[in-house]
């Protein structure tokens, strides 16, 4: 533990006395240009203080994003020339059918567009009519899955994210109040106290988990609030609920802007303003309510009386791939109303495209200034962190259930196996066979309930920490700490039933060693396990990686191929098995001083000689204790680098310098 400290976060501890540790966020990218020097914060500060909104407009114009094939050709057109406005006060919707660009075109506005070498980005865009850029205003991004500590209540959710993103708050009766208010703002006040829950406990609703990931966002009352198909997987009444807050959250003078697909018609009458989008097109921008109406009734296109306007709407601007020939009629129809449009909308007047560009390049160094303002400090983070990962792990009653079972069923079945095992010659071979399995099993099982879990939470981590609420030193080193006693009852459990049932070494010593090899395994496949979390996008992925890696390490644990005789090439491989050095430890602790019976010269005597047999001669417990502890500290500091260094990538926006 005090290696680990030193050698991962010591960097990080020494500096924490003189400034906070924090991350570069590129996430607002250029949808967050700002309007004051980071020098005057003053807006910002009341902002965060007061909860009292900045306004904000946001403009956009020629906004081109196409795909590309290997030799640069264009294949493929996500959005074509799309212009348009959000302003304050105001609830925009993104409406289109499937593949219309709703997603697109809701990521290029929040600066939060997936960089890929053949996508390419053009257009302009601007903030409150400014092109230069000086502090950072905040933004919310709701995403379609909502993704939470799942044995925390919201209101404890609610309690640490305050307390991480609001540190100036110091008092805890504010602060307190601050949540409350949040609660009852958001129709939350009566599932407060019941955990989140996830696919194994039942806990809150889902549309109650979408107005808390919106409660989770306005901690910090952000300018802008971005929602991504906010409806997705609720029912008609929730969804009507969820919109309704949106629009509440507008008329209190954010700039909301969501996409949505066909909502029905009470949820549409929430809308200010609406953007039709088909095949990556504008057909319609402007006022939701009776206009959309009009100006297609101008074309012959009438909404039959009764009919919900978000289903007329999408009908008309839908392609009919039911025959050739609807298609064709309906494509025509399309490209008709397409270029009306075109030629009848006012230009958006932006920032010229060199400043965009500018504004593009430079915005995440003003808003990495804009977060540390609002950090708490790194003792402050590890205290919370630690808290709820604590909260985390206890509570979660089934995970823990099934890993006691699985524990005590484990030991019981290899007890029997090997039950009661002698001093004859053939139980050498059984105590080995034993102490391999052992090994194996405590490695896997650790390592299969990290993997498992942890993509997902780290989902949840890359998102705060794109928020800069706080650094990952503290977070990693907390939820180590939180783990310890958990993670360490069942190597335990596994070790007191396993150990009398195969009348292993009869000496208290021995047992205690026994337990404490086991349980220094267990914690370095947990932090292997977090490194191969860390590296891949899914749990899917994990699942298959990291047994895949630990079959590796078996094949080289000591058992099946002596060390001896590994080729030259795999040499490096043994000293990096967590499963070789708990074997080998193992070995040591039982056959170290036993005496075996012995009828023929080349029989094995002594447990020494077995030890040799296995190229074990001349090592002891503390050389495995000590290389369990580098490879416990080796995946403990990548899995530090790939979370401290996994900052998404987001396409930046170029400036069309070609008149559209």
């Amino acid at each position: 533990m005090v290696d680990f400290d030193g050698r991962v976060l010591g960097r990080i501890m020494a500096a924490a006395a003189v400034a906070f540790f924090f991350r570069l966020v590129t996430g607002p990218g250029p949808a967050l240009l700002p309007e004051e020097e980071p020098e005057d914060s003053g807006d910002e500060e009341a902002q965060s203080d007061s909860g009292k909104v900045v306004p904000v407009t946001i403009r956009w114009s020629g906004i081109t994003c196409c795909l590309s094939d290997k030799r640069g050709k264009t294949t493929r057109f996500l959005l074509t020339n799309v212009s348009g406005e959000a302003k304050p006060g105001r609830f925009l919707a993104i409406m289109g059918p499937s593949g219309s660009g709703k997603t697109t075109l809701l990521n290029v506005l929040a600066g939060q567009l997936a960089a890929s070498p053949r996508l390419h980005l053009s257009g302009h865009l601007d903030i409150n009519g400014k092109s230069r850029l000086s502090g950072g205003y905040k933004i919310a991004y709701v995403r379609q899955e909502d993704l939470f500590f799942s044995q925390l209540t919201p209101r404890e959710t609610l309690s640490i994210a305050a307390e991480l993103q609001l540190p100036e708050i110091a008092s805890v009766e504010k602060r307190d109040k601050y949540v409350n208010e949040l609660l009852f703002r958001l129709g939350l006040i009566n599932c407060a106290d019941s955990i989140v829950g996830d696919a194994k406990v039942r806990g809150i609703s889902g549309g109650e988990k979408k107005r808390l990931s919106l409660a989770c966002e306005l901690i910090a009352s952000p300018s802008v609030i971005f929602a991504d198909e906010p409806t997705t997987g609720l029912d008609a009444f929730q969804a009507e609920k969820v919109m309704e807050t949106l629009q509440q959250l507008a008329q209190e003078g954010h700039t909301v802007i969501c996409s949505i697909h066909q909502p029905r018609s009470s949820v549409y009458y929430n809308f200010d303003d609406i953007v039709l989008l088909s095949e990556g097109s504008v057909v319609y921008n402007g006022p939701a309510k009776d206009e959309p109406l009009k100006y297609f009734a101008k074309f012959g296109y009438e909404c039959p009386d009764h009919m919900n306007p978000a289903e007329f709407l999408a009908d008309l601007i839908s392609v009919d791939y039911s025959s050739a020939e609807s298609v064709h009629s309906s494509q025509a129809r399309i490209d008709k109303l397409v270029a009306e449009f075109s030629e009848n909308v006012l230009v958006i007047e932006c920032v010229s495209p060199v400043d965009a560009w500018k504004n593009s390049k430079i915005q995440a160094k003003f808003a990495r200034k804009a977060l540390t303002k609002h950090q708490a400090g790194w003792w402050k983070q590890f205290r919370l962190l630690l808290k709820r990962a604590w909260m985390q792990a206890f509570r979660d009653g089934p995970t823990n259930k099934v890993r006691t079972r699985m524990s005590v069923a484990s030991a019981i079945i290899f007890g029997s196996v090997f039950w009661r095992m002698g001093r004859s010659q053939t139980s050498i071979q059984d105590r080995m066979g034993l102490l391999q399995v052992a090994a194996i099993n405590t490695a896997m099982a650790a390592l299969t309930k990290t993997v498992s879990v942890f993509p997902k939470e780290r989902t949840i981590i890359d998102r705060e920490h794109e928020k800069g609420s706080y650094a990952m030193g503290p977070y990693l080193l907390s939820k180590l700490l939180a783990e310890i006693p958990i993670g360490a009852a069942f190597p335990l459990m596994f070790g007191t039933l396993l150990y009398p049932m195969a009348r292993l070494h009869p000496s208290l010593s021995r047992f205690a060693k026994f337990c404490g090899i086991i349980t220094m395994e267990s914690f370095a496949a947990s932090a292997m396990g977090l490194t191969v979390g860390a590296m891949v996008p899914t749990t899917e992925a994990a699942m298959a990686v990291g047994p895949s890696l630990m079959t590796v390490f078996i094949v080289f644990g000591g058992y099946y191929v002596n060390a001896e005789n590994t080729p030259v090439i795999f040499k490096w491989i043994p000293h990096i098995s967590l499963i070789r050095w708990a074997f080998q430890g193992l070995c040591i602790n039982e056959f170290s001083g036993l005496q075996f019976e012995h009828h023929n010269s080349y029989d094995i005597e002594t447990g020494e000689q077995a030890l040799e047999r296995f190229s074990f001669g001349g090592s002891g417990i503390g050389d495995t204790i000590t290389a369990q502890g580098r490879i416990l500290m080796f995946w403990y500091c990548i899995t530090y680098l790939l979370l401290k260094n996994n900052k998404p990538k987001y396409q930046q926006l170029e400036p069309h310098l070609q008149s559209s």
